[in-house]
C-alpha cells in the first residue's frame, strides 16, 4: 500500500499538516471509490492509483500555487483571494488543494470555487466538501463560459486536453488582471506544441516541473500563464 503521509511530505506539504491532510484524503478516496461507477469521476477505483495519479499529482503543484497566492496577497493585502478549479469533475485538483489550504493558517481567508457543469458531479463535490469539513469550498454548477468576468485570482485545471483558443479566451476572461492560469500538463514537448497554437492569446508562459511521488518515470508539468 502506498504511504500517503510520506507522499504528502515529498510533495512539499508542511509536515505538521500531513497527518490531518492524509485523514481527509483517505476519506475523499473512499467517496470516489463509492461513487465512481455511477458518476464516472476518475479512470480508476484502485486506492493506490488514486493516491499517486490523482491525489499526489494534484498536490505536487501546491507549493508553486501557494507561492503565487502568497505573492498576490503581498501585492494587495486587503483583497480576499479566490482560487477556482475549472471543470472540477470529481474534484481534482480542487478538493485536495482546498484540504491543504484549509490546514494552513496563512491561507485561512482563501476561498476556493469548484466549477462543474454536471449537476450530479456537483452533488458529489458538495457531499465531499461536507464530509471533509472544507468550509473554504463553494461548488458552482456552471459552464466556464457562464462565469462572470474577472471572478478569480488563480485558476487551476487538469481536465482540458488540449488548451484550445476558445477555452483560453474563456479562462482569460474570468481571471483577474494580474492573476494566473495554472494548467496541469504532461510532456514539455506536447505543451510547446499546444501553446504555439494559442500564441496570439498567450505570448508568454512558464513551464514548471512537477515531481510527483510514485510517478518519477512520467513527465508532469505545470503551465503558468499570467494575465
Amino acid at each position: 500500500m502506498v504511504d500517503l503521509i510520506d507522499g504528502l511530505k515529498k510533495c512539499g506539504i508542511p509536515e505538521e499538516a500531513c497527518p490531518a491532510l492524509a485523514q481527509k484524503m483517505e476519506a475523499y478516496i473512499k467517496e470516489i471509490i463509492l461513487f465512481n461507477s455511477a458518476y464516472n469521476l476518475t479512470n480508476t477505483s484502485d486506492r493506490d492509483e488514486l493516491v499517486v495519479r490523482h491525489i499526489l499529482d494534484s498536490l505536487a503543484a501546491w507549493p508553486k500555487l501557494a507561492k503565487l497566492l502568497h505573492d498576490m496577497k503581498n501585492e494587495a493585502p486587503s483583497e480576499a483571494l479566490v482560487l477556482a478549479d475549472i471543470g472540477s469533475g470529481g474534484g481534482l485538483p480542487g478538493i485536495p488543494l482546498a484540504a491543504v489550504f484549509s490546514l494552513c493558517p496563512d491561507f485561512a481567508d482563501l476561498r476556493i470555487e469548484l466549477v462543474e457543469r454536471m449537476e450530479k458531479r456537483c452533488s458529489f463535490l458538495e457531499n465531499c466538501a461536507a464530509i471533509l469539513g472544507l468550509k473554504n469550498v463553494t461548488v458552482v454548477n456552471s459552464e466556464a463560459e457562464r462565469v462572470e468576468a474577472e471572478a478569480y485570482n488563480l485558476i487551476t485545471f487538469r481536465a482540458f486536453r488540449p488548451l484550445d483558443k476558445k477555452m483560453t479566451k474563456t479562462l482569460l476572461r474570468i481571471v483577474k488582471a494580474g492573476g494566473f492560469l495554472c494548467a496541469y500538463k504532461a510532456k514539455e514537448e506536447n505543451i510547446k506544441e499546444e501553446m504555439s497554437a494559442i500564441s496570439m492569446l498567450v505570448p508568454d508562459y512558464e513551464i514548471q516541473t512537477l515531481k510527483v511521488p510514485g510517478l518519477e518515470d512520467s513527465e508532469r508539468n505545470l503551465v503558468v500563464i499570467r494575465r
